[in-house]
């Protein structure tokens, strides 16, 4: 929290040094209003060759999921061609697509991840 103060407009004879000499003050407070962070969603793409096991692990290591859970949105996005994996802040996310595109390609299969603004 940040304090200033601040003077208030003095009279004329104030100003003169006719009057009392005592100028009045007014103690503000300036409040700092915190945003939360927008929110990422980690979308994966649906492609032909990498196996849904594979997608399956990646969910449950990377995001967490129970095996139930992770072969739900295997299933989603085998069928709908893109699933949500979790929401996140942009670093998270970000983080959590390179892993997932770090595995994949050490395993030499195409998935693809990125991020989308909720």
């Amino acid at each position: 929290m940040v304090v200033r103060t601040e003077n208030t407009l003095m009279s004329g004879s104030d100003r003169r040094g006719t009057g009392n000499g005592l100028g009045t003050g007014v103690a503000t407070r300036t409040r700092t209003k915190t945003r939360k962070p927008s929110l990422y969603k980690v979308l994966m793409l649906n492609d032909d060759y990498t196996p849904m096991e594979f997608v399956v692990h990646v969910l449950e290591r990377f995001f967490g999921k129970s095996r139930q859970e992770a072969e739900r949105i295997m299933l989603h996005v085998h069928r709908r061609g893109v699933g949500v994996c979790g929401v996140f802040t942009y670093e998270v996310a970000e983080t959590k697509v390179t892993q997932v595109m770090d595995l994949a390609r050490q395993s030499q299969h195409p998935l693809q991840c990125t991020i989308e603004k909720e």
